[in-house]
């Protein structure tokens, strides 16, 4: 599949590790949430996409993460 900002098929496939934190003064005090997604970059533009894991999904839906009640 080529990049979806400039069409090339120079795509290379990384792992990565991701801390998502919440936004905003309220939310300074809140653990990050800790993704590890397979991450698609292009080598052309540098455009890169992935798809966060279910588990983190939940977390950043819910607003908080793991350990924060």
């Amino acid at each position: 599949m080529p990049c979806k900002s400039c069409g090339s098929e120079n795509l290379g496939k990384f792992t990565a590790e991701m801390a998502i934190h919440f936004s905003g003064l309220k939310n300074i005090n809140e653990p990050h949430v800790w993704v590890v997604p397979e991450l698609v970059v292009c080598l052309n533009c540098g455009f890169a996409e992935f798809v966060v894991p279910e588990t983190a999904l939940r977390l950043l839906g819910k607003g908080r993460a793991a350990g924060a009640e």
